[in-house]
């Protein structure tokens, strides 16, 4: 498990440095446009693309460490035995959906480099989005089916 989240974390920092480098690009494009009338031409193309990339690459290290949403309303009252099992078949639920998530995105991004799809102002090849939005996928489907197989660590212990 230290292996897998030491890749999600790698991809966390990718996101962010990605994220930081779409976030000064704009920074640089509005103030062109604002002060001297230059743009980067495409500039929301590549910042649409570069947010869709990030998003796959923060889900490992969300899951990772137990960052998504849980509703637990109704579960509040029973036992831990029964949160920790109810907790277990969300982790496989939520794998299988991102490994679909994944095959499907692989399926897309084939598709996209075999037609040769690009953004619309540059001409941007599409498949390079993919690229960088399977492997976290992957990675995210292995990590929840881990904790899926082996439960999760309580506070303080290792997984």
């Amino acid at each position: 498990m230290k292996l897998l989240e030491s890749l999600a974390k790698a991809c966390a920092v990718l996101a962010g440095v990605l994220l930081t480098v779409i976030t000064l690009m704009t920074c640089v494009s509005l103030i062109g446009r604002n002060t001297t009338g230059w743009t980067i031409v495409g500039d929301f193309e590549l910042s649409a693309s570069a947010a869709g990339a990030a998003i796959a690459l923060f889900l490992p290290w969300c899951q990772a460490r137990r960052g998504n949403i849980i509703v637990d309303f109704f579960t509040a009252r029973t036992s831990p035995e029964t949160n920790a099992r109810l907790d277990r078949l969300g982790a496989l639920l939520l794998a299988a959906c991102v490994a679909l998530l994944a095959w499907r995105t692989t399926i897309g991004g084939l598709n996209a480099w075999k037609s040769g799809a690009g953004s619309m102002m540059l001409g941007f090849p599409e498949w390079i989005v993919y690229v960088f939005m399977v492997p976290p996928l992957v990675l995210t489907a292995v990590i929840a089916l881990m904790q899926a197989v082996r439960g999760f660590a309580s506070e303080g212990q290792p997984q």
